[in-house]
């Protein structure tokens, strides 16, 4: 996995880049402690990258029920005992601190604050960090699968309400992170090669202006065209999105408790391969 880390101000930025699914997560960093935003299921890269910077992991924040992986936030938990932050409308299952719009709380001097910005799904927020120590504005915005570079997240994952949720997405575009200052950065959740998105650009961050300039779904006229625009000619659904999003509401087994994998020898594999009731799932790593 790809690593990439940005200061801003007094706080630090370290993205974690996994290429095989375009998805990136986050550590966002004080002087002593961090928060992990949107992690994926290894959570060892998190744990070393925190040490490494001499941080406490107290925070893990979930922008919304990740439909294309399943999510590390059990596991950090269990690891580190850190807060759990989730959307209070995802339902989930398991203890966390459950935030809706207008809700905030602090990493040191970081102030972060709750936009619900539902649209790629039901249950979408984004986290708003102001340092307090040296301004009064939204320095970034970890803002999932709302707004990417170049593009915006898909609303057709759930049968029978991608046009409901593609006019919420405007709003939450245009009503919310749009008002956002220009400077403000933005860290999507996905990149290039995702199918979370339809045309997401090669960067991987970007900010709210150049967004507003460029971003062609940005730049659709009105809500109707939007709407059209995003409900119409997306590429294919993986089946596995929808059991993922219920995994990580319910909370993923951890990876201790799961059965260990267990190496087959050559002559029992092709026995194995006689009866048609095996799957062979072929993994390039």
């Amino acid at each position: 996995m790809a690593q990439t880390r940005w200061e801003v101000l007094n706080l630090i930025v370290q993205q974690i880049f996994a290429s095989g699914i375009a998805h990136s997560s986050y550590i966002l960093g004080g002087n002593n402690t961090c928060a992990v935003i949107d992690p994926g299921r290894d959570i060892d890269i998190y744990m070393d990258a925190a040490a490494q910077m001499g941080w406490g992991i107290t925070h893990v924040l979930e922008t919304h029920l990740h439909a294309d992986f399943i999510s590390g936030h059990m596991e950090l938990l269990e690891r580190t005992g850190a807060s759990l932050v989730v959307p209070r409308s995802a339902n989930c299952k398991f203890d966390a601190m459950a935030v809706s719009e207008g809700d905030s709380f602090e990493i040191e001097d970081m102030i972060i604050e709750v936009l619900e910005t539902p649209g790629h799904t039901p249950e979408h927020v984004s986290y708003v960090v102001t340092d307090s120590s040296r301004a009064e504005v939204p320095v970034c915005v970890f803002c999932g699968d709302t707004l990417f570079v170049g593009d915006v997240g898909r609303p057709d994952l759930f049968p029978g309400k991608a046009e409901e949720l593609a006019s919420k997405l405007y709003d939450s575009l245009h009503g919310k992170l749009l008002e956002l200052p220009d400077f403000c950065e933005v860290y999507p959740a996905h990149g290039a090669g995702s199918l979370c998105g339809r045309a997401m650009a090669a960067k991987r961050s970007t900010t709210i202006g150049y967004e507003r300039l460029y971003n062609y779904a940005l730049n659709i006229g009105n809500r109707e065209n939007f709407i059209r625009s995003l409900t119409e000619n997306m590429p294919a659904t993986p089946d596995h999105f929808s059991r993922c999003s219920e995994v990580n509401r319910i909370g993923p087994e951890l990876v201790e408790d799961l059965l260990p994998l267990k190496a087959i020898p050559s002559e029992e594999f092709l026995g194995l391969l006689d009866d048609p009731e095996n799957i062979v799932l072929d993994m390039l790593l």
